[in-house]
């Protein structure tokens, strides 16, 4: 089947501001929940906001209260649970820097049961394959496949920044401070002490620039100086690099 690489939607959504409680499981030892609204639904997928991002391609489970007529299964089950691939995920724009940040998701819904591959590994990220409305997975899966030429080259600029991991409920849990050894406005590889694996998202913030970005582990690796670097891609949003390479 021939891979769709831009998601179309097949029908228009209806503006259902429903309960909806989001798991996500970012590795296999970790795993968060949150409650929100939808903000929009139909049988293929939903439109939500969260207080937190999460990446592209990656598998999340719903629970919905979902009227019978939007669903594909379990169609007399008080809540509706399925499982959802990360379409797209942008933050919110808002003018009060003190404002929580925000996240607009889409997913689309693949189905009652996530694939084996998932199971296996969580940290998998997955692209969408033609729709198969007469099986029980609205969207058929394929591992994503990414390029190993880096779509921006990345620049060997120090900046300070705080990292913080997050707890369940999306707070601030360990802190370290750390510099950058390389970064571009869609990652960077930082050296760390934090006990996190691949899969795990994390927040970083400069003071000195007033930028906060979310971003998840992509790679950890021990070097043959005994330091362990991290490689982050940025989500959300793009680190904002202009005033940086800026000439002085």
């Amino acid at each position: 089947m021939e891979i769709i690489k831009q998601f179309t939607r097949r029908r228009g959504r209806l503006p259902l501001r429903l309960p909806i409680h989001v798991v996500c499981r970012e590795t296999a030892e970790y795993q968060w929940t949150e409650s929100s609204r939808l903000v929009d639904v139909n049988h293929f997928g939903a439109g939500f906001v969260l207080t937190r991002p999460i990446d592209v391609g990656r598998l999340v489970q719903l629970v919905i209260p979902l009227p019978y007529q939007l669903r594909c299964f379990d169609f007399s089950e008080p809540m509706y649970s399925v499982w959802g691939l990360v379409r797209h995920a942008s933050a919110v724009p808002t003018s009060d820097p003190d404002e929580q940040a925000r996240f607009r998701v889409g997913v689309g819904f693949i189905g009652k049961r996530p694939p084996l591959s998932f199971e296996r590994d969580p940290t998998i990220r997955y692209d969408p394959l033609l729709v198969d409305v007469g099986s029980a997975s609205l969207w058929r899966l394929a591992r994503a496949q990414f390029a190993k030429q880096r779509r921006e080259p990345r620049l060997v600029i120090p900046l300070e920044v705080l990292v913080e991991t997050l707890d369940g409920n999306g707070q601030p849990c360990q802190q370290e401070h750390t510099v950058t050894e390389t970064i571009s406005t869609l990652g960077t590889c930082i050296p760390t002490n934090l006990d996190v694996g691949v899969g795990r998202t994390l927040k970083l913030s400069s003071m000195s620039d007033g930028v906060s970005i979310f971003a998840v582990i992509r790679s950890r690796e021990v070097a043959a100086d005994g330091i362990t670097r991290v490689g982050l891609e940025f989500i959300g949003d793009r680190w904002p690099l202009d005033r940086e390479i800026a000439p002085k």
